[in-house]
């Protein structure tokens, strides 16, 4: 009989992340940041190109963070999908996840394309999805280093701790 966090037995949250000029590192390191302040819950930062099948089977929530490009996600995140979803096609149902998206502008085609991969997964969606938006639309501002408000900051902080909060109390 597996016993809940607050049975003594630790939660998994992992956030996983993908990140080009910075932006998404920098949001993933706040959402760490709040979700470790959870106590009973184990956090994991985890780049997309190192999360293997049995990180994602080893969590009991996920919280995936990357760049919208070209109105989708990265490449690196989808080698992520590509590589476990069948693998761990028939043991993700139920669990938890939350998405944060660095956008140049809209964000919304990620968030889609993400919300289809998972919702294939049967994994269940706990927070609004958080687009921080940098209105980089010149290709400089698009390749130049992403440096995130301390206001979006704070929200990546939040969600990350709500999420590990919500997994702490038995939730999901």
């Amino acid at each position: 009989m597996i016993a809940s966090a607050s049975c003594g037995i630790m939660k998994t949250l992992l956030i996983v992340v993908h990140s080009l000029t910075g932006g998404s590192q920098h949001m993933a390191q706040a959402a760490y940041a709040g979700a470790r302040q959870e106590p009973g819950v184990t956090v994991l930062l985890k780049q997309a190109s190192e999360v293997h099948t049995p990180d994602l089977l080893g969590a009991q929530a996920c919280l995936f963070v990357g760049p919208e490009t070209l109105g989708g996600i990265t490449g690196m995140m989808k080698d992520l999908f590509d590589r476990c979803y069948y693998p761990a096609l028939d043991h993700m149902a139920g669990k938890a996840y939350a998405l944060m998206v660095c956008a140049g502008s809209d964000g919304q085609g990620a968030v889609r394309q993400l919300q289809r991969i998972l919702t294939g997964w049967r994994m269940k969606e706990v927070a609004e999805p958080l687009i921080v938006c940098t209105q980089a639309q010149t290709p400089q501002a698009i390749a130049a280093p992403k440096h995130i408000s301390e206001n979006d900051l704070a929200q990546c902080e939040q969600l990350g701790q709500a999420v590990a909060a919500g997994l702490a109390m038995g939730l999901y």
